[in-house]
């Protein structure tokens, strides 16, 4: 399995019109990207991963995460292997614990010691019929002892909402050898005022929970800037302008150590494809 160059991460892949989703998925294939990541907040992401490996030939299908609270690891190791089984060896299993104020909300008090929920859930990979093998795994990690855990029991980090300062020090902890596989989120446009509207609303989500917001606080942010969505913060976040802007962060990323850059594209209106933009990002690339 090669993860390098630059893959897409899309909400739209995992919970859009399945038809169109298909379609899109083909399309990405065709397109040349690396691997195509879906999130998990809810529902059977395993059968949305089953759905764009039927939809691609080429790319690998990453769950950017499979959110290990909603799911038990010997369900999860078993479906792997079918699918690996019937559509190759193109699955990355990204694993993640999600944030206490998602999990808590629906049973108060679950979430907690997630170092250790997390080395439980691999444990459970591990004892399965049929392992999950640890270099067809990656976790979602930002700080220190995630990415430590990350890179001795599988085969690297899968960071979000980061700059690329965060990646060159999770670099310099992961040490080389395991992949980092930052997400980066853009919008394709030159108008700052539409950059930032579109951004601040999508982002003020994000920095409500504390695991994105202490690690921004950990990156040199003020409390000011992440309660406020500061122009600061966002344009460290987000990419926008042209292909040229987005790019230039992409490469900024492989240059503090990271070997794939799995590319978000916002647009106005959340629910709906950007397939414009994947197609002006890939010609671009």
């Amino acid at each position: 399995m090669e993860l390098s160059g630059v893959g897409i991460w899309s909400s739209q892949l995992r919970y859009g019109n399945s038809a169109e989703s298909a379609d899109a998925a083909a399309e990405l294939d065709e397109l040349g990207f690396k691997a195509l990541w879906i999130p998990d907040v809810g529902g059977p992401v395993l059968d949305a991963v089953g759905h764009l490996l039927a939809s691609t030939k080429r790319t690998v299908i990453a769950t950017g995460i499979l959110n290990l609270w909603m799911h038990a690891p010997g369900d999860v190791a078993e479906r792997y292997a079918a699918l690996t089984a019937e559509h190759g060896d193109r699955f990355l299993l990204g694993i993640g614990v999600s944030h206490a104020p998602l999990i808590d909300a629906g049973e108060p008090g679950r979430y907690r010691k997630p170092l250790a929920a997390t080395a439980a859930f691999l444990d459970g990979l591990d004892a399965a019929p049929q392992p999950v093998p640890v270099d067809r795994r990656v976790l979602a990690a930002l700080g220190p002892k995630m990415l430590t855990l990350s890179a001795t029991r599988g085969r690297g980090a899968h960071p979000y909402l980061v700059t690329p300062d965060h990646t060159a020090s999770a670099r310099a902890t992961l040490g080389e050898g395991p992949l980092l596989l930052p997400e980066q989120t853009v919008i394709l446009t030159d108008n700052a005022d539409e950059a930032h509207s579109i951004g601040k609303d999508w982002l003020r989500a994000y920095l409500a929970l504390p695991n994105y917001a202490n690690n921004l606080l950990r990156s040199g942010f003020t409390e000011d800037d992440v309660a406020q969505v500061s122009d600061r913060l966002l344009d460290a976040i987000i990419a926008w302008g042209d292909e040229e802007a987005i790019l230039r962060r992409v490469a900024e990323h492989r240059d503090a150590g990271a070997d794939h850059v799995c590319v978000q594209v916002l647009l106005a209106d959340p629910t709906a494809f950007p397939r414009e933009e994947w197609r002006r990002i890939a010609a671009a690339i």
